[in-house]
């Protein structure tokens, strides 16, 4: 599996501040952004290429941020690992890999029984029975800077939904999902370094309360 990744290692993890040349002069894309682009890729335009911050937003993520770290002290970590035959984890760990502008810090790299890993999430959210494409996509990019990183395969990530009394959720992460993902850091990337001004999101409810709905046209 992954066969098609193989070739995209970046390095081991080290701290943010002693990162190689490589990575200073590339552009690297975060988790975050790939959730702006999924929500409407012309966020990425206004963001990247005109420098329009989302001041609201950027309050209520520091919030919500906050929360999660005030659940994550409340949960029994051994018990959730033990569930889903974890024997080594690493919490806060910072990957990047220039070849594919990717960067992130993962709440939790797990090691599982089978010799593979897996991403584990935090989320301030309640469960309703499915996991959502952004979330999804999330456990895909940090599954993928494990997999380069460690060198491991990576079949699955982890969600755990903090308002839902700690439920843990196991999402499948499969080669498709490492080739979509590419191709949207592919895009996200064109966009940030040509102004390459992309199209709206088809669901046009989003639009109503867009932060951008004023110098979008």
């Amino acid at each position: 599996m992954i066969a098609a990744c193989d070739e995209w290692r970046g390095t081991k993890p080290q701290p943010e501040d002693n990162q190689t040349t490589e990575e200073e002069a590339a552009v690297l894309i975060t988790a975050s952004e790939l959730l702006e682009y999924l929500f409407c890729p012309r966020f990425i335009y206004f963001m990247n290429c005109l420098g329009i911050e989302q001041h609201q937003e950027k309050r209520y993520k520091v919030i919500r941020g906050r929360a999660v770290h005030k659940d994550r002290e409340r949960i029994n970590p051994d018990y959730l690992r033990k569930r889903i035959g974890c024997t080594k984890k690493e919490t806060e760990v910072y990957l990047s890999s220039p070849t594919v502008h990717m960067k992130g810090i993962v709440d939790e790299v797990l090691t599982l029984e089978d010799g593979s890993m897996a991403p584990l999430d935090y989320k301030f959210a309640i469960y309703e029975g499915k996991v959502y494409a952004t979330y999804r996509y999330q456990a895909v990019f940090y599954g993928l800077l494990i997999h380069m990183n460690y060198e491991k395969e990576v079949h699955k990530g982890y969600i755990c939904y903090t308002r839902s009394k700690n439920q843990l959720v196991e999402t499948p992460i499969t080669e498709k999902d490492f080739g979509e993902l590419q191709e949207m850091i592919a895009e996200i990337v064109a966009i940030t370094q040509t102004g390459f001004y992309p199209r709206a999101t088809k669901q046009t409810a989003r639009c109503i309360d867009c932060c951008y709905r004023r110098v979008c046209v």
